[in-house]
């Protein structure tokens, strides 16, 4: 197997997730933009799996190494799952947490439940394996913490949100971190290590 992996997306915090958590393994994560991958497909799917294989695909036939690409997002109960698989595009950015919480503002605390959801797909020359995980907790009130991006500064984990934890105890219960840790034991395996 390559040591080189590529993941499509741009996204640094994403980026470092995957770096983090792999790079035991010894595999190199590149962004797309640093395989030389162009691309933005559309994703069009109705579950997080299909938009991940979406992009997986995409990046993987543009540059040729294995691929990973996730989808992820932020379901919450009282929305009846909203937004899911529209989380990305659900307010503008950087108005997520806002528009989320002005929704959330007369739901009361025990009717506040949310998770957030990942599927990572990985594509090779072999075909492809998908890898979920969730992270359950609640909507909290407020906006706090400076560590996250997204959702992170209003997703309660606990006592505190997810932007309030530092990058190791993120990983540690982070969805797309379990979606990771299901993937780096696939990685492990087929090396056999």
């Amino acid at each position: 197997m390559t040591n080189k992996l590529v993941m499509a997306t741009n996204n640094a915090n994403k980026l470092r997730e995957a770096r983090e958590i792999l790079s035991p393994l010894g595999i190199e994560v590149l962004s797309q933009r640093e395989a030389g991958a162009d691309c933005d497909p559309d994703e069009n799917g109705s579950t997080f799996a299909e938009n991940a294989i979406i992009k997986a695909k995409a990046v993987f036939e543009a540059v040729g190494l294995p691929t990973i690409a996730d989808d992820s997002g932020l379901c919450v109960d009282a929305l009846g799952g909203r937004p899911g698989v529209h989380s990305a595009r659900y307010a503008p950015k950087g108005e997520e947490c806002d528009k989320l919480l002005g929704e959330m503002m007369n739901v009361p605390d025990d009717k506040r439940g949310a998770a957030f959801r990942c599927t990572i797909c990985y594509i090779d020359g072999e075909g492809h394996h998908e890898f979920t995980g969730a992270c359950e907790g609640a909507i909290g009130h407020e906006q706090r913490g400076s560590n996250g991006f997204g959702y992170d500064p209003v997703f309660m984990v606990g006592d505190r949100t997810m932007a309030e934890l530092s990058a190791d105890e993120k990983n540690t219960i982070s969805h797309r971190g379990a979606a990771l840790r299901g993937l780096y034991r696939f990685l492990k395996e087929r090396n056999g290590d």
